[in-house]
Order: C-alpha cells, then sequence, then structure tokens
C-alpha cells in the first residue's frame, strides 16, 4: 500500500501546509534529502497547541500535539514533493518540548510524531534517528516543536 492509500485508508486527512512564519523555508531538498524546518502543532483552524508539558499540559496532551506536529510536516512534505510516495525513509527528527526543569519525559512526548510516522512509512522506513529535548520556551509558547531530515526519491 502506498503512503496516500495509507492515509485514506485510515481517515487521516492533512491539514493545510504551514507557511513560514519568520525568515526561513519550511522545506529545502538537497540532493536526495528533504530538510524541514521546525514544525509547531498548528491545528486546521490556525490554533496552536500551547502550554508546559508536565506543568500545565499533560504528557498525553504532549503526544497529541507532537502527532499533529508530524501531521503538519507531512502536509509540507506533500506541498513541496507533490506525492509523500517520494519518501524513501525518515532519516532524523529533532524534538524539542517545553517542559519544566527536571521533566524527563520528553521521548514519550515526542513519539506522537514518531508513531504517526511509523505508522505511515512503515517500520523499516518510518522510524531514523531522534533527539527529544526539554526546553523552557518555544515559539508563541506551544508544547513541541519538530524538525526532521528525510530522504526522497525524483
Amino acid at each position: 500500500m502506498n503512503t496516500d492509500e495509507y492515509l485514506s485508508s485510515n481517515g487521516i486527512q492533512l491539514p493545510s501546509a504551514p507557511l513560514a512564519a519568520g525568515l526561513y523555508k519550511p522545506m529545502m531538498i538537497v540532493g536526495d534529502l528533504a530538510y524541514l524546518s521546525g514544525h509547531l502543532p498548528i491545528l486546521e483552524d490556525g490554533q496552536m497547541m500551547l502550554g508546559s508539558v508536565g506543568q500545565d499540559r499533560s504528557i498525553e496532551e504532549g503526544h497529541i500535539a507532537a502527532r499533529q506536529v508530524g501531521l503538519n510536516m507531512l502536509a509540507t512534505l506533500k506541498a513541496g514533493l507533490g506525492s509523500l510516495n517520494r519518501v524513501v525513509r525518515v532519516i532524523k527528527l529533532l524534538g524539542l518540548v517545553q517542559a519544566p526543569s527536571g521533566f524527563t519525559q520528553h521521548p514519550q512526548v515526542v513519539n506522537g510524531c514518531s508513531e504517526l510516522f511509523k505508522n505511515v512509512f512503515g517500520d523499516d522506513y518510518g522510524v531514523g534517528t531522534r533527539s527529544a529535548l526539554g526546553v523552557s520556551g518555544l515559539p508563541g509558547g506551544v508544547m513541541v516543536e519538530i524538525e526532521g531530515v528525510f530522504q526522497i526519491r525524483e
């Protein structure tokens, strides 16, 4: 089953690809790699998922926010590549979680995005290398920001 068929058969609708909100490109292609700038948990209506995980937001809420980031990343890939079937594999994700000092469950939060990519691209190609870090603040007060590198085909 190809990626577009997987999304359709599982009732997953991608949001509109987010536009750059500053002086950067959401995606840049160099050779067979697509680099995605940090993406935020922006909902289809434009609202952002805000808060500090482990303080005023639960790990589950952070996990949901990370999944939303993943959907936005897929939307950017599809808009820039024409089809998600051009994605060969996930190479690297960097997840930043807004959390208080002492919070240690950043990987569980970022799993919201990683699990989505594993389901969409498969066990072998949807799981790449990853870092999950905690930070004291993120743009607009969002819970999660994730960037990634993907191998693509022509």
